[in-house]
């Protein structure tokens, strides 16, 4: 497909993956409105992409009726909004709120509003799963998971799969790179090692480190995302997308430690964190069947790009130092 002169909209598109999407698309010459509320997401991580063409809204998809008028024209939408797993301990009633109502609210106005509709591609999480019951997990692995968060995503991927639309469900894995968040609830584990690395501190493990993700980068994201929604074979299905790889949170310390220069640090252990999966390790081989879709980078070219990212991005690490201590979320 070719995605030139097509309008697309991606809900949460100021995010850490919806900034990298909306960035792939418009490389792909597609026309792109990027909402969000800036809850998380920032409007700076939309800085090139804007002066590119991209139109922002800001505006939250639990009120539709202030940016549905921008859905007459669009062909495709990816819903990516969200609120982060660990925000789910502490108020799970609005991660509930946003992440399955709030799917429902953008799949009625979708139903309502968007008449050239060729596909809704929502975004999942590998946090529908839970902890792996066998390895790799594919797409019928037992859906247990084990946080308001997680539940609250398959909710959507529920409602997505009910509505009366053309739709795919993509469940990405523990993805990585520029512009992951390493601060507050929506800190995550790479970029929390990196910050505290670059201050000359150990980085912390939560657990013994034994525990495995399946990393991947967010360019094979984005791109899984898009192959997702275009073609053809994707429509109806639900689709793992990642490296097929897993990789203990032990060994991403080591690997980091080491290409920062300080293998002198050890990493400092702490008790585990509430309703963390031991083992997450995915099955590719449906995204490759059906879309041709096979993640690009390993793990080390990945942390070496986004090591590459946070240098230029980041020369004054300290200043990120307070956001990430000692926060057990």
């Amino acid at each position: 497909m070719n995605w030139k002169n097509r309008k697309v909209l991606v809900t949460g598109g100021a995010g850490f993956i919806g900034s990298n999407l909306c960035d792939a698309l418009l490389a792909a010459g597609a026309r792109v409105v990027a909402l969000d509320d800036l809850s998380i997401g920032k409007r700076e991580n939309l800085k090139q992409a804007e002066q590119l063409g991209l139109e922002f809204v800001q505006g939250t998809i639990l009120e539709p009726e202030t940016w549905s008028g921008h859905l007459r024209e669009v062909t495709h939408v990816f819903h990516l909004a969200v609120a982060c797993l660990r925000r789910s301990f502490h108020q799970p009633m609005v991660v509930h709120e946003i992440n399955a109502t709030g799917t429902l609210a953008v799949l009625e106005a979708c139903r309502r509003h968007s008449p050239r509709l060729e596909r809704f591609l929502y975004c999942s999480s590998s946090e529908i799963y839970g902890t792996a019951q066998h390895a790799p997990m594919d797409e019928h692995h037992p859906l247990r998971p084990t946080t308001v968060y997680g539940a609250s995503k398959l909710a959507g991927e529920v409602y997505t799969l009910a509505a009366e639309l053309p739709v795919t469900v993509a469940r990405p894995f523990n993805t990585y790179g520029a512009r992951e968040h390493h601060e507050g609830a929506s800190g995550e584990v790479i970029p929390r090692f990196v910050v505290r690395i670059a201050n000359g501190l150990a980085p912390m493990i939560f657990g013994d480190g034994a525990q495995t993700r399946d990393f991947t980068h967010v360019s094979d994201t984005a791109r899984g995302l898009m192959l997702a929604a275009e073609r053809p074979e994707g429509l109806g299905q639900v689709l793992n997308l990642a490296r097929g790889q897993e990789v203990s949170v032990a060994r991403i310390a080591e690997l980091l430690l080491s290409k920062m220069g300080r293998s002198d640090l050890r990493p400092e252990f702490r008790g585990a964190r509430p309703a963390d999966v031991d083992r997450h390790f995915a099955d590719t081989s449906k995204a490759r069947q059906l879309l041709g879709f096979e993640a690009r980078l390993d793990i080390e070219s990945g942390l070496d790009r986004y090591l590459e990212w946070f240098q230029e991005t980041h020369p004054q690490a300290g200043r990120l130092l307070e956001d990430v201590q000692d926060q057990n979320w």
